[in-house]
């Protein structure tokens, strides 16, 4: 595929994570469609590296928890774009608290951004993407598989998520659609520092991983640049650990 197809939707694409894949695509001729929540300031930013690239940018606000708001984002994705290549899922959205703390609310907020929303999102991409193909990705964290303190309301809606990636990986998988998904470890970001546990969680990462530092939001990108390329055209239906040989221990 060259670069002038491709057409790419990134959910949370202009901060952290979002924001490396988002560059990470970012070439002439491609057009990203980069999904924030209110950061007006960090969307723009990243519109324009990404244009400096030579990437063609539309900036769509809306809560992708929210089923009206993403039947919104797939309206003004149609006003521009007659098909779509790829779906990155990557915003998420929750609370740092003990399981047995959770309000409802706290609850649903996860599960509905974190998990429904991929449903939500492959649903309304799937007539843009049904008639050539395409890649979905989900990004995951290691607290779908291992428990991480304050980490329950997220870890369990991502857990959600990886089984919902195997799901539509098979039933997708006649349109020529794969699905996967990206786990990452410990990764620097700003939402990291608002773990309540932060410093220790850190020093115990350290200590127990075998590549001896945090990740960053490239070493993501890249894997996701893997999953979207044609190298990575057998691999359906998993999600890729990246996480610095932490869970190795």
């Amino acid at each position: 595929m060259s670069a002038t197809e491709r057409t790419i939707l990134i959910t949370g694409g202009t901060r952290g994570i979002g924001r490396a894949i988002a560059l990470s695509q970012a070439r002439r001729g491609a057009h990203l469609f980069l999904n924030y929540l209110r950061d007006e300031s960090s969307a723009e930013k990243v519109r324009k590296e990404a244009v400096k690239k030579g990437a063609h940018v539309t900036l769509l606000c809306g809560n992708t928890g929210d089923p009206d708001e993403v039947k919104g984002l797939f309206e003004e994705l149609g006003k521009s774009a007659a098909h779509l290549n790829f779906l990155v899922h990557n915003a998420a959205l929750g609370v740092f608290k003990p399981v047995h703390q959770l309000r409802v609310k706290d609850w649903d907020i996860s599960l509905d951004v974190n998990a429904r929303a991929l449903l939500l999102l492959t649903q309304s991409a799937l007539p843009l993407m049904k008639k050539s193909g395409g890649k979905i990705v989900a990004i995951s964290s290691l607290g779908a598989r291992r428990f991480t303190p304050n980490y329950g309301a997220i870890g369990i809606s991502k857990a959600a998520l990886e089984n919902l990636v195997r799901y539509l990986a098979a039933e997708l998988s006649s349109f020529k659609i794969h699905v996967n998904a990206v786990s990452g470890g410990l990764v620097a970001t700003d939402s990291l520092k608002m773990f309540p546990n932060f410093e220790s969680m850190k020093k115990e990462y350290l200590s127990r991983g075998t590549v001896k530092r945090l990740g960053t939001p490239e070493d993501i990108a890249r894997v996701v640049s893997f999953l979207l390329g044609p190298d990575s055209d057998w691999i359906s239906g998993q999600t890729l650990i990246a996480d610095g040989g932490y869970s190795l221990v």
